[in-house]
């Protein structure tokens, strides 16, 4: 089975904690502080792999947790950083932020990798905080917790050539005579519900990756039929092959149907109006097929474009002209670029590339809920969680930076007084002007 969307979630490693310890060596009756720090948690990376073509083993794991850093020692010696997570991904896979909508990266070249959940920094052992004021502390920090996030990735098939057409025009058929594919074939509409690939082999040594792909009807840039699910993968094909059924079977008009498919790939994306295209033009073997050819001909010559079609005559049932439309899609694809531009990817164009949360960012708002005044800041409840609140030193610590960042201030300017109950996060306070803050 074809899997092209995936939603995960995803968390960095926590940070190891930090401890506290002092030195015990023999003749050394006051040992200064010796407690290390915690190792860093492991990051979550994903990593392209030219050999994936699927999101299938995203179906079975959803979750992803990297390991934790590795705490403190004894005799100031630093924690073991925890390795990161890698995860394989197929290219062409565009990975969103499911929160905001927004895209973290847009992978499309094999070993690339981008970091999606960052491990947490690890706590500073009690070593760190001596001071000649203070010179056996007895503070230790825990460790930052990692990274967390739902995020959802698409993949849109990467494949030098893509063939498009209405259901049932011979795109599976086609794909199963120039390559080793075996797609489903059937004489109903929408026998293809998933984009089936296969190696073609031009036969002078060159070859390309060809894309049968769902086929399209009138409305499918709103999402009618199939419609989003096959057209974000048309973004990434190099040459369009358009297949079209002249044999008019089914009553249907081979011109009016090869404007309809590109008027929905225009709608969806008005660079693949520009996108290389050649007209296969399918099913020759029938009677009728000559004549509605040259009609054909003639009514593509009246399109008022600047683009070139190229019309190849095929049969895919007794393989007339295969080897020459073969020629024909290689000769198109030595003239443009490897890749298409990530501009031309719609959803890459329209959406603001994600950037990752700064920590360090410590600005804060206070604002009083009923009686209670609450203290807002990620970059602080981040800090206490890091802080060990069940010792005299860390609380003492914690009451001097908080009045150093000016909440002290804040709060006594909205009015909060002596034994008044400060919110900060899960945590609460009684507030003491000028003083410290006394854990509850």
């Amino acid at each position: 089975m074809f899997v092209d969307k995936a939603k995960i979630f995803v968390k960095g490693g926590d940070g190891g904690d930090g401890i506290v310890s002092f030195r015990r060596e023999k003749y050394v009756p006051e040992g200064g502080p010796a407690g290390g720090d915690g190792g860093k948690g492991g990051d979550i990376i994903f990593r392209v792999d030219e050999g994936l073509r699927t999101l299938m083993d995203f179906r079975y794991q959803k979750h992803f947790k990297a390991t934790r850093g590795e705490k403190g020692k004894v005799k100031s010696m630093h924690g073991a950083n925890a390795e990161s997570m890698i995860v394989r991904i197929p290219p062409g896979t565009i990975i969103i932020n499911d929160d905001t909508q927004e895209i973290i990266a847009d992978m499309t070249r094999h070993g690339q990798q981008v970091v999606v959940a960052r491990g947490g920094r690890g706590g500073r052992g009690n070593c760190r905080f001596a001071t000649p004021n203070n010179p056996a502390p007895e503070i230790a920090e825990n460790g930052e917790e990692g990274e967390e996030r739902w995020i959802v990735l698409e993949l849109k098939v990467m494949a030098d050539v893509g063939l498009v057409g209405f259901p049932s025009v011979g795109k599976s058929t086609l794909l199963s005579v120039v390559s080793g594919a075996k797609p489903k074939i059937g004489a109903y509409h929408f026998t293809t519900l998933t984009p089936n690939l296969g190696v073609v082999d031009v036969g002078d040594g060159r070859s390309f990756v060809m894309a049968d792909l769902p086929g399209l009807i009138e409305g499918a840039h709103e999402g009618v039929g199939l419609g989003h699910e096959f057209l974000r993968h048309v973004e990434r094909t190099r040459v369009i092959i358009h297949v079209v059924d002249m044999s008019a079977s089914e009553g249907r008009d081979p011109f009016e149907d090869w404007t309809k498919i590109n008027d929905e790939l225009k709608l969806y994306n008005e660079k693949l109006a520009e996108r290389p295209q050649i007209i296969a033009a399918n099913k020759m073997d029938m009677p009728e097929s000559a004549e509605q050819l040259e009609l054909f001909k003639a009514q593509v010559a009246e399109v008022d474009s600047e683009q070139t079609f190229i019309i190849v005559p095929i049969s895919s049932l007794t393989k007339q002209g295969i080897q020459e439309l073969l020629y024909k899609a290689m000769e198109v694809l030595e003239s443009v670029p490897d890749q298409p531009l990530v501009e031309d990817v719609k959803d890459v164009a329209e959406r603001k590339v994600y950037k990752m949360e700064k920590r360090d960012d410590n600005s804060f708002t206070v604002h009083k809920e009923d009686e209670v005044y609450v203290v807002v800041s990620a970059g602080i409840e981040r800090f206490m969680k890091r802080t060990n609140l069940n010792t005299y030193d860390a609380v003492m610590r914690f009451a001097r930076i908080m009045r150093k960042m000016g909440v002290d201030a804040a709060l006594r300017k909205i009015g909060a007084k002596d034994g008044d109950l400060v919110r900060i996060g899960d945590y609460a306070f009684e507030f003491f002007e000028g003083s410290d803050y006394i854990h509850e």
